[in-house]
């Protein structure tokens, strides 16, 4: 039987079967071209409603083995625990935590909408660890085609295997270069996490619907798009199962746990794909990557890249000079012996609880440092483990490193660089990557929002 906790091998080679939230049950198969299949239920995927994970898997018998979803978007720690209490409840042990990709309402990180911020998976796997024997399940995203964002995608991995996760499942994509280098860094690393990758039958309308609503994290080239359109134009619609079933072959091959298996519920779908894995499953890998370029009709390797429309960046002096300058100034104020000394001196003093006098100081802290760095006043300041770049100034609030929504160093929200691109450039030259990759930052407690940072870092020092 397989199971998530143990090390991969061919012969356990899995489909993780996603299902969406409905308010009835659908068929389930526990097997697909004699692969075992293991039902997955989504979060929050086609709208920010969407019926809770947890009450779907209420409608199906316990003997199921299921996966949950957990999505951290526009929620925080105290909505977790509530959610790990109750997968204890039902005896849920396997669990994915996303950070997710951004809510339908949450249009910008500024804008006419409320400031709404994202419990990271990051944060979503220390709290799990420490709350139950759960086997956690995390997402990442190799298709990044600028080289901080790449960087960034990876040192984030590493927090996340740090943190205790047990498995990895890859964002949906095409490119076996990027999939295979994921692969390659969890031997390089000797990490034994099991690695799934996201599989989709592709078709015309999934893809453009992907690029219409600008999906976040998924590339899909015009390359694609043209070869899709004339598939269906000449009535080869079958294609896509195709394709599907040798990227299925192409995983197992290259040592991959499974695969995570989207929009392929329907149990006609589903004979479809086995009957093409059927078809295929006696090639060796040479032969499933000769027949895949075939089909997506490769000739350069670059197809499933999207097109790089500027020069590599690099950290301007400005930013390495701030940073300098922040590091000196944090160091002296808050960890040498002098500066601990007068801090602890200074904030230990009773009038501090004043709500007038903390007004005063969270105002005034407010002022010196939002100009410098978009301070919002979260009361536990984590500068120094950011290098000095706000987390506040992501639009999910993010400090632990990016979603995974990014395209060429862009924000999701698409008005901003993604400040963890800006991370991994700076680290680089400062020589701090291991800050980025070792260093897990906990979450900020919703009471400590909206006090000052430097009165709770002297006081509890």
């Amino acid at each position: 039987m397989f199971t998530f906790s143990q090390p991969p091998s061919k012969s356990q080679f899995c489909i993780l079967v996603e299902y969406l939230s409905s308010n009835h049950a659908t068929p389930v198969a526990t097997e697909i071209a004699g692969f075992p299949a293991v039902m997955t239920l989504a979060d929050r995927v086609h709208s920010d409603e969407d019926i809770a994970p947890l009450d779907v898997a209420q409608l199906y018998p316990t003997d199921i083995e299921k996966l949950i979803h957990f999505s951290g978007k526009g929620r925080d720690i105290q909505d977790f625990d509530h959610f790990l209490d109750q997968a204890k409840q039902q005896g849920i042990q396997h669990l994915l935590l996303l950070t997710g990709d951004k809510l339908k309402q949450h249009q910008d990180g500024t804008g006419q909408f409320k400031r709404t911020r994202y419990l990271e998976s990051v944060n979503a796997v220390m709290r799990a660890k420490q709350k139950g024997s759960f086997c956690i399940g995390v997402a990442f995203n190799p298709f990044k085609y600028a080289e901080a964002e790449s960087d960034a995608q990876y040192f984030k991995l590493h927090k996340k295997l740090k943190a205790g996760a047990d498995f990895i499942i890859t964002q949906l994509g095409y490119d076996l270069n990027a999939l295979q280098q994921a692969q390659q860094f969890l031997n390089q690393h000797q990490y034994s996490q099991q690695i799934f990758a996201c599989v989709m039958p592709l078709t015309l309308a999934r893809a453009n619907y992907m690029v219409k609503h600008q999906v976040a994290g998924i590339v899909i080239t015009q390359h694609m798009l043209d070869l899709l359109a004339q598939e269906k134009q000449q009535g080869l619609t079958e294609h896509a199962y195709m394709r599907c079933a040798l990227q299925v072959l192409i995983c197992q091959h290259l040592g991959f746990a499974g695969v995570h298996l989207s929009a392929c519920h329907k149990p006609e779908d589903q004979a479809i794909l086995a009957k093409y894995i059927e078809q295929y499953r006696y090639l060796s890998l040479a032969e499933c990557e000769v027949l895949w370029n075939e089909l997506w009709q490769i000739q350069t390797g670059k197809e499933f890249e999207p097109v790089l429309s500027y020069y590599s960046k690099r950290s301007a002096p400005t930013e390495i000079l701030k940073y300098q300058h922040l590091h000196f100034m944090h160091e002296l104020m808050f960890n040498s012996r002098v500066g601990l000394g007068i801090g602890k001196s200074v904030f230990q003093r009773k009038f501090w609880n004043r709500k007038s006098i903390a007004k005063v100081l969270l105002k005034t802290e407010e002022l010196t440092k939002n100009s410098v760095v978009g301070c919002e006043s979260c009361g536990q300041c984590r500068l120094g483990e950011t290098l000095y770049i706000c987390p506040e100034t992501c639009p999910k609030g993010l400090a632990n490193g990016p979603c995974g929504g990014t395209s060429l160093d862009r924000c999701e929200f698409g008005d901003r660089e993604c400040i963890h691109s800006v991370k991994a450039r700076l680290a680089k030259v400062v020589g701090q990557t291991g800050m980025l990759t070792d260093k897990l930052i906990p979450t900020v407690p919703i009471e400590v929002r909206g006090t000052s940072s430097w009165k709770n870092w002297y006081t509890d020092a």
